[in-house]
């Protein structure tokens, strides 16, 4: 097979193994493991003819990229609010647990202390690459998924460093404690200047225009890959140490591109997670099968129910961190691909160095990262919803702005039993929506502090409902990632914005709302003329077309708004996005009240304007 065809097969494997887990809303890397142990060892259609060394710096690359991105994500203001937690669990965590993992290895899988000792290293790592996936499909607060995303990307160069120098200790000759300790300080030396200084110069010189806009993401995915291989020159796997640095540095710099810059990282991190965690896989030898006995296995149980646990209650001793927090830390720990491309590296290299017993680190490694990522993987949403760290669902609306009509939107919505939050930067403006007990939350939502503090995760739709049609456009295209830009909402453009060639384009702004007659003004007068917000049930006598008839044209006699369905879930109604409401479905409606007893309107309004 030629190298553009397997190319073409890992990439299209990797990215419907996304898609895949993404439907059934399973863990992706459960997914991708399994395609890749099939397309590898089970049926022999990835065989990647490269040495096992270009193979591992290959892997390294990828692993440098993914970490740098976790760094860009890892701010400043999570550390302040659980500072204390996260600090336990980056200092004392991979301490002690090198310790344990350790000691179990020796003792329990019957390995000798060097292969243990550097096994216990690599299982300090909890991974990124697993953890930041398994947020994303799991509705987390956000300061347990601060702990745990912190937690994830700090530890993995960490784990990766201690394991160098186990090795080193065991196998160069002449290591000794003072060679370790200086090795470890040429690592933190090489993180801060290189790392940490060349994210702050690349900060700098974005900021005084010194590179054009087209070419920043990429001359930047190229620094990342040279202080990568610059550190490892200077200490072996420092590398991964200082992408972590220089991306902490470079995302909490004011840079106005920093959006940019992560979306293409994003991007660029989905392609190398699903190509990794195919290729990884893939090349498993069958014969590793053969060195399985029940003490490996009695091994992976103890990481899983003694080894991390024990590790999160000790670190946390007397930490300010929530007992629920620590009980979700003590069991969510999934390995991911730095493991495994580490455990690659030093399994051949330590029965070189004459401890044959290291032929056995690969497959418990991958033993351990299969176990932890199913077992993980599989449990976090129900266990941390039971420990009531996460939403049970998404099934809400967030509106910008309070009025009048929105505070009436959220009170029908809250009869419905349907989650609702209203945000708005003027506080008198929230008076109203306080005293009919609709969750409020006063301030600007998108400054800094809500990014931090406003949870959303119980919301899967966002309106955008204040009286500037450009703020609103802002709203819905900062918050369009978060919330999916097919969930998002502004009303209507007042009337001079109407016209075609004036008007914003879709992609500049959010769905319209309802239809494009209803702007902020019209819906408020028609309020005060004494429209409702209504709701009707629709059964197999009543229908939708029925309900129709009744009330007159749709757009001028009344609006449709919203529907819930009989299972609950919440749709917004967009002339740009239809939907049909059917037998069982709740339908909100905006319309004279004396529409109840279908009697006409006393006037036309919210009219679609013509074409």
């Amino acid at each position: 097979m030629n190298s553009a065809t397997l190319l073409l097969i890992i990439l299209f494997a990797g990215l419907a193994s996304q898609w895949f887990a993404w439907r059934l809303q399973w863990p992706a890397i459960v997914v991708l493991i399994a395609a890749g142990l099939v397309f590898g060892p089970v049926t022999g259609l990835i065989q990647l003819d490269l040495p096992p060394h270009e193979l591992s710096e290959l892997i390294g690359l990828g692993v440098a990229i993914i970490l740098f991105e976790g760094g860009m994500d890892l701010k400043l203001e999570e550390f302040r609010r659980a500072g204390k937690g996260i600090g336990r669990l980056t200092l004392l965590g991979p301490p002690i647990g090198w310790l344990l993992a350790s000691f179990a290895a020796h003792h329990v899988a019957g390995l000798s202390w060097p292969v243990a000792w550097v096994l216990g290293a690599i299982l300090v790592v909890t991974g990124p690459t697993v953890i930041l996936p398994l947020l994303r499909q799991v509705r987390l607060n956000k300061e347990s998924a601060s702990l745990l995303k912190w937690e994830g990307i700090v530890n993995d160069p960490i784990g990766v460093l201690l394991a160098v120098l186990a090795f080193q200790y065991f196998t160069v000759a002449g290591s000794g404690m003072a060679q370790t300790a200086a090795g470890m300080g040429l690592a933190v030396a090489v993180m801060a200047v290189l790392g940490g200084g060349g994210g702050w110069l690349t900060g700098w010189i974005f900021q005084r225009g010194l590179v054009p806009e087209h070419l920043k993401a990429p001359i930047l995915l190229v620094l990342v890959l040279l202080v990568y291989s610059a550190s490892n020159m200077v200490q072996h796997e420092a590398g991964l140490l200082s992408v972590t640095a220089m991306g902490l540095v470079l995302g909490n710099m004011k840079l106005v591109e920093r959006e940019d810059l992560m979306r293409f990282k994003e991007n660029l991190t989905v392609i190398l997670l699903s190509v990794l965690f195919i290729v990884i896989p893939s090349q498993l030898d069958r014969q590793l099968v053969y060195l399985l006995d029940f003490r490996i296995l009695l091994f992976v149980l103890a990481v899983l129910f003694v080894v991390r646990p024990l590790t999160i209650m000790l670190a946390t001793i007397g930490a300010p961190m929530r007992l629920a927090d620590r009980k979700l830390l003590s069991w969510i720990a999934p390995r991911g691909i730095v493991a495994a491309a580490t455990a690659g590296i030093f399994g051949p290299a330590l029965v070189a160095a004459g401890y044959p017993d290291g032929e056995k680190l690969l497959l418990i490694v991958f033993l351990v990262i299969i176990s932890t990522v199913l077992a993980h993987g599989l449990t976090i949403g129900r266990f941390s919803r039971h420990l009531g760290l996460a939403a049970k669902n998404a099934n809400g609306l967030l509106i910008v702005g309070a009025s009048p009509w929105t505070n009436a939107l959220a009170k029908a919505l809250k009869k419905q039993e349907v989650e609702v939050l209203l945000v708005d930067g003027a506080y008198h403006r929230l008076k109203q929506a306080r005293m009919d007990g609709i969750e409020i939350y006063y301030g600007e939502i998108l400054s800094e502090h809500a990014e931090h503090t406003l949870e959303t995760l119980h919301l899967n739709h966002l309106l955008a409902a204040t009286d500037n049609d450009f703020y609103n456009a802002l709203v819905c295209k900062t918050m369009g990632r978060s919330f999916g830009h097919h969930r998002t909402f502004q009303l209507a453009t007042h009337q001079e914005s109407r016209h075609e060639p004036k008007r914003l384009t879709l992609q500049r702004r959010g769905h319209i709302a309802f239809n494009a007659g209803a702007d902020f003004e019209t819906l408020n007068q028609l309020l005060n003329d004494g429209w409702k917000v209504q709701t009707t049930v629709l059964s197999k006598t009543y229908t939708f077309a029925n309900m129709k008839q009744r009330l007159g044209e749709p757009g001028s006699d009344w609006l449709i708004v919203a529907a819930v369905t009989p299972e609950g879930n919440f749709r917004v109604y967009s002339s740009e996005q239809t939907f049909t409401a059917e037998t069982g479905w709740t339908v909100l409606y905006f319309a004279p009240e004396n529409k109840r007893e279908g009697k006409e309107p006393p006037r036309e309004a919210a009219r679609e304007p013509a074409a």
